[in-house]
């Protein structure tokens, strides 16, 4: 590599949404961009996150001189936890950034050994041949980033995820004088975000949703439950203002609403009034007409709050009729079913629901840019080359179209997926060879990172066997019908074990008994429940994780 060149290697977010992570390397010197985990569908069972694989990085550790954040989301800080025992380099953020990452780092006894370095818009940092300014975008959480990164080729800009929000909420716009700066001096390469290039028009403000939000509020006639992503930090403050001003009180109730609120208002990103709050072991017995609760939970995750809450089973909330249940959030494709299944229990007990789809004014707003943004930036960045980032392949291939319609772009628009790298040096932008990527997929409790699910799942077996529940429930009334039966494979000797299975059978017998009409006819709760409290047992019994597979016979 001896005429000067910038090399960019996406090892996740290309061809999918989440698991974001962008590498440049020049020379010997190496910046990371991200580093973000998604999600497993239905089918890789037993794995409870997936992230980059990071192969390329450890192949060349000793060069990799930082990572740098754009923003808190865990679809790009979520790997953080799980690379940074083979990557210990400094972790470049801002301060809500890198308060949510020390979270995850203290929680795995990682936070001690951690570099973790916080910036602001407008700062400089050189790392290597590297020059990144961080410049202030809007999305739906605080303190996001985009990069402008000198490189011995020329300026690069990584947009991160960004809308342009013209009325933000803390009133911090994005920062269109900074991308119009760097496109009147050149810009080489624009990387950028492309989840919402389907969507036409521009995406509303985050101040869109305050006057419907505060009409749900006001004609509340009981109690009101809002519920959105708990890094949703403007969001929430909005419901704060707004239950303030309907004379409410406000109630937090979930692990990761509660921490997120902490964290922000520690930091003065929040404002709470003094005497406004209502502690978690009260609100059952306020009264309702002068309360506001802020629930997580929106995706319905079985044992979220406001799933609990659904089918009256939280410790500190009860729902009755005439309460009204706001779901301020998007639904996440994948997650109809069990959301919609959530809200048919709301109904079921008289309550007033509304959600995104079933209301004609808007109570949630995206984070992202819709098309006529996209082409704002095109047009003020007017790259070189342009590299669409962020979802999935119809996505970058539609993002790419828009930047041909818009004629911004002087060179040739790239279309690559994780793993493709491509080359800038003075006399072009060229594809080079793949580079291994792909997913890891991670057991969280034991950090045990797993290759391929079927090589988990066999490993799974071969040491601590599978365990299946068979329930035969009436569908109507949700009664059990005869006694649990328990088949069991590789677990435990059949003879050792009748007096385990026997004790297991009292376990799923006494979890059905404490669980709620709602939840016994429910399968996908009620298998969660059953699978959560026989893990737990046979773990304490046996010091083994069998693989527990609940199997309901519908009566």
């Amino acid at each position: 590599m001896s005429k000067p060149s910038v090399l960019a290697i996406p090892l996740g977010g290309l061809g999918e949404f989440g698991m974001n992570m962008m590498v440049l390397r020049s020379g010997d010197d190496i910046i990371v961009i991200d580093a973000g985990l998604m999600f497993p569908g239905a089918e890789l069972l037993g794995v409870d996150i997936v992230i980059p694989d990071i192969t390329y990085l450890k192949q060349h550790r000793q060069m990799v001189r930082a990572i740098l954040l754009t923003h808190a989301h865990e679809d790009h800080i979520g790997a953080l936890p799980y690379i940074l025992g083979d990557l210990n380099v400094p972790v470049y953020g801002t301060q809500f950034t890198l308060a949510l990452v020390h979270k995850k780092l203290a929680e795995r006894n990682a936070a001690e050994e951690a570099d973790l370095r916080e910036i602001a818009p407008g700062h400089h940092v050189e790392l290597g041949p590297f020059k990144i300014e961080f410049l202030h975008v809007t999305h739906s959480t605080i303190d996001c980033v985009a990069l402008a990164i000198r490189t011995p080729v020329g300026v690069i800009i990584h947009t991160g995820d960004f809308k342009i929000d013209q009325t933000p909420v803390d009133g911090k716009p994005f920062d269109l004088h900074a991308l119009a700066r760097y496109g009147q001096e050149g810009v080489l390469a624009l990387f950028s975000d492309s989840t919402n290039v389907e969507r036409p028009g521009f995406t509303p403000s985050e101040r869109a949703v305050t006057m419907p939000l505060e009409e749900l509020c006001r004609a509340a006639p009981r109690k009101i439950v809002f519920s959105c992503f708990a890094s949703s930090i403007h969001r929430i403050q909005q419901v704060i203002d707004i239950a303030t001003m309907c004379g409410r009180k406000i109630g937090f109730v979930g692990r990761s609403m509660v921490d997120n609120v902490e964290i922000a208002h520690e930091l003065n990103r929040l404002r709470i009034p003094d005497g406004s709050l209502v502690r978690p072991q009260d609100l059952r017995t306020y009264d309702p007409h002068k309360l506001a609760i802020l629930a997580s939970g929106t995706q319905a995750e079985p044992m979220s709050s406001l799933s609990r809450i659904a089918v009256d089973n939280h410790r500190f909330v009860s729902i009755e009729e005439n309460d009204t249940v706001v779901l301020s959030a998007r639904i996440i494709p994948g997650n109809e079913k069990a959301i919609f299944r959530m809200i048919d229990h709301f109904f079921r007990r008289q309550v007033l629901v509304y959600y995104e789809g079933g209301r004609s004014a808007p109570i949630h707003v995206s984070g992202h840019a819709s098309q006529e943004e996209m082409k704002l930036v095109l047009n003020l960045v007017r790259p070189k080359y342009f590299i669409p980032l962020h979802g999935e392949y119809r996505h970058l291939f539609r993002h790419a179209a828009l930047a041909e319609q818009v004629g911004a772009v002087s060179g040739e628009v790239f279309l690559l997926e994780s793993g493709q790298p491509i080359e800038f040096t003075a006399d072009g932008a060229h594809r080079r060879e793949p580079v291994t990527a792909g997913r890891v997929l991670v057991d969280s409790g034991s950090l045990e990172e797993i290759e391929e699910v079927v090589i988990r799942e066999r490993r799974h077996l071969a040491e601590d066997g599978v365990v299946v529940p068979i329930l035969a429930i009436d569908k109507h009334t949700g009664r059990l019908e005869g006694q649990p039966e328990i088949v069991s494979r590789g677990f435990v000797p059949s003879d050792d074990g009748q007096e385990l299975m026997a004790k297991a059978r009292e376990v799923i017998l006494k979890t059905i008994e404490q669980s709620t009409p709602e939840e016994k006819t429910d399968w996908g709760v009620i298998k969660e429940k059953i699978r959560v409290d026989l893990k737990r047992f046979l773990n304490k019994q046996t010091a083994k994780r069998p693989l527990i597979l609940p199997v309901i016979l519908e009566i």
